[in-house]
Order: structure tokens, then sequence, then C-alpha cells
């Protein structure tokens, strides 16, 4: 066996970036900037918290759609033999179709 074979087959793959490990880090760096605000000024810790809070429900606010889940359509007249037919929509989870069929048809 040749050193390039028995080299590949002992290598180890590098691992890759833990979501995990990024979340701490950049949870560790909020604390440093919390604890230097605090030792500025607590008035300012206030003031970027009510900031910050302020971003994050206009966020929030923004993502909801405007209609996410409509009413469905009024049924045609009373007394026609009708029933709703109900197709889902593909591309949009969570909703679908309602079309009015005659029960003879």
């Amino acid at each position: 066996m040749s050193r390039r074979k028995a080299a590949e087959e002992t290598e180890e793959p590098t691992p890759e970036a833990s979501r995990t490990a990024g979340g701490c880090v950049l949870l560790g760096l909020a604390a440093i900037a919390v604890a230097a605000l605090y030792a500025v000024s607590e008035t300012a810790l206030v003031l970027v918290g009510w900031a910050v809070g302020a971003a994050a429900l206009w966020r929030a606010a923004r993502s909801v759609p405007s209609a996410a889940n409509p009413a469905p359509p009024a049924p045609p007249e009373r007394g026609s033999n009708t029933k709703p037919l109900f197709t889902v929509v593909q591309d949009r989870p969570g909703h679908c179709t309602i079309n009015w069929q005659k029960e003879g048809s």
C-alpha cells in the first residue's frame, strides 16, 4: 500500500460549522454588549432594549399574511342540489379551493 493511499484512508473529514456553536458565540457577544452598555449607562441599556423590542414586533407584524385563511364563499341559493368540492392547493400548504357542484353531475 502506498503512502498516499494510507494517508487518504486515515484522514478524517473536517467537521462542519455547528449552528449551535454559532448561536453560543452570538449569545456571548450579545452578553458582552449588554454588560458594556450597563457599565456605560443604564438608560442607554433600557433605550436599546426598547428599540430591539420594537424592531422585533415590527418584523413579526410584517411577516403575517393579510388573509392567511379567508372565509369560504357562500353557498348558492338554498334548495338547490349542490355540494361543496374541496381541492387542496399544492403550492400553498393549508389552503384549498371550494367549488360548488350539482349533486347530479
